[in-house]
């Protein structure tokens, strides 16, 4: 038997669990739905802006938008001064009509496509210039448009030099000397990394530091740099979670599935804006100080790009059970939407934190528990299922129920949506607490 894997869950989120507010929604809205909390969005902001106070960096946080379409937290980055992270023409118009103005964006991503980079000198969006050839698209439009173009230069991590992002040693020196009269205004550099190491980060980040020295000297600004994203989320517990790794098997899973994409660290010690706080205390090797006093004394700004760790917390997916089929030893669950709404299933792996489980009845069932089921979706691919373990639901799953997949907002809710077999993508509903009861409304993104 699969053990339980429970999620972390906050105050709100456990009221909301018991409030018949979810069933009304369910209701009324005709099939499964997203449900946002921007209140713990601002909260998560408020802590990655105190980490850079504490510290004495002059830092900057922007929300990577790509973790997540919704309106309202491109909204609430715009109201609380945050920047935006935005990688195509799209993300950039709905950050604008949101409220961030031009020069709180940064345009990441590979190979930018003409008319983005001419919006974003336009507005005067800071650039992380990936290629060079991009850099030499990006002066020529500059001068076309008689405007100077922000521009960080992304260095190519030498821990992962397969990456397919980012310039190495070669292309940072060429690029460096192109700039001398360019329309290019060098602001810095940046890296995309993947994993979530602290100190691989603040090694890099370190390099960063060395790498504005070299371009001052040449007469350039290179006044700041930029870490990205990856700090990581804690969603379980940390003896559930290795309970889960030690005794996990494949036949906890329907079909004994096996996943080729391995699994996101559910479980992290440091996790959100107190990673930042390591990545800031680490000292980088070869140095004899810690990041943020090598910023500090080295007068040079951090700007950090969270998705994820901006969202913990922040939402959660609801699906109404429309079907129980009995197998040995365990259920499937058919539920009313795909695993498309689901995102973390179609990577080669598998979201693992157990859903709650919400009766549609409210009287009691006597607990003879645990009821282990898998939980398919609603078309008719074998591969469509959004929870391939074996659940053990304390109490037995009912067509009617709710199933509750909790702190979805990052990355799980749209990464991968589509309205296959015609089923309506689910919507995006807006909830803000008040003293007594629970507010609503649909979030304004066009999708």
């Amino acid at each position: 038997m699969t053990v339980p894997l429970p999620a972390h869950t906050d105050p709100v989120v456990g009221r909301l669990l018991s409030d018949p507010l979810l069933p009304e929604l369910g209701h009324g809205l005709g099939g499964p739905y997203h449900l946002l909390l921007p209140d713990a969005f601002d909260a998560n902001a408020a802590a990655f802006r105190k980490v850079l106070a504490e510290a004495g960096v002059d830092g900057r946080v922007y929300f990577a938008k790509k973790a997540n379409k919704a309106s309202v937290f491109a909204e609430r980055a715009a109201t609380a001064g945050l920047g935006v992270d935005v990688a195509s023409k799209g993300e950039m118009r709905e950050a604008l009509a949101a409220g961030v103005r031009g020069g709180e964006l940064v345009v990441t991503g590979p190979a930018k496509a003409d008319e983005l980079l001419r919006v974003a000198v336009l507005h005067g969006a800071l650039i992380a210039v990936d290629a060079l050839d991009e850099l030499d698209r990006l002066d020529m439009t500059a001068r076309e448009l008689d405007r100077t173009a922000r521009v960080l230069l992304r260095v190519l991590p030498p821990d992962q030099p397969h990456s397919r992002f980012g310039l190495d040693g070669n292309d940072i020196t060429a690029a460096l000397d192109r700039l001398g009269g360019s329309a290019v205004d060098l602001e810095g550099f940046s890296f995309h990394l993947s994993g979530y190491d602290t100190g691989q980060r603040a090694d890099l980040a370190a390099a960063l530091v060395r790498l504005c020295h070299r371009a001052r000297d040449l007469g350039l600004r290179a006044d700041r740099i930029s870490i990205g994203g990856g700090f990581a989320v804690d969603y379980v517990g940390g003896a559930d979670w290795q309970r889960f790794e030690e005794s996990s098997r494949p036949e906890h899973f329907h079909a004994a599935k096996r996943f080729t994409g391995g699994f996101y660290p559910y479980h992290s010690p440091v996790a959100g804006a107190d990673a930042l706080r390591a990545v800031l205390a680490a000292v980088p090797v070869g140095e004899d100080a810690t990041l943020a006093e090598l910023l500090r004394a080295a007068d040079v700004g951090l700007l950090v790009e969270p998705g994820r760790a901006l969202l913990d917390q922040a939402g959660f997916t609801v699906f109404r059970v429309q079907g129980v089929k009995e197998r040995d030893g365990y259920a499937i669950l058919t539920v009313d939407g795909s695993s498309l709404s689901l995102s973390e299933q179609w990577f080669g792996s598998e979201f693992l934190p157990d859903p709650v489980l919400v009766p549609a009845r409210r009287e009691a069932v006597a607990r003879t528990g645990p009821y282990p089921a898998c939980v398919g979706a609603a078309t008719c691919l074998e591969s469509d299922l959004l929870t391939w373990r074996k659940i053990p639901f304390p109490t037995p799953p009912a067509v009617g129920d709710l199933l509750v997949y909790l702190n979805t907002a990052g990355y799980q809710m749209d990464s991968n949506e589509s309205p296959f077999h015609e089923l309506p993508l689910p919507p995006k509903v807006v909830v803000e607490p008040t003293a007594n009861r629970f507010r609503w409304r649909l979030d304004r993104h066009p999708a």
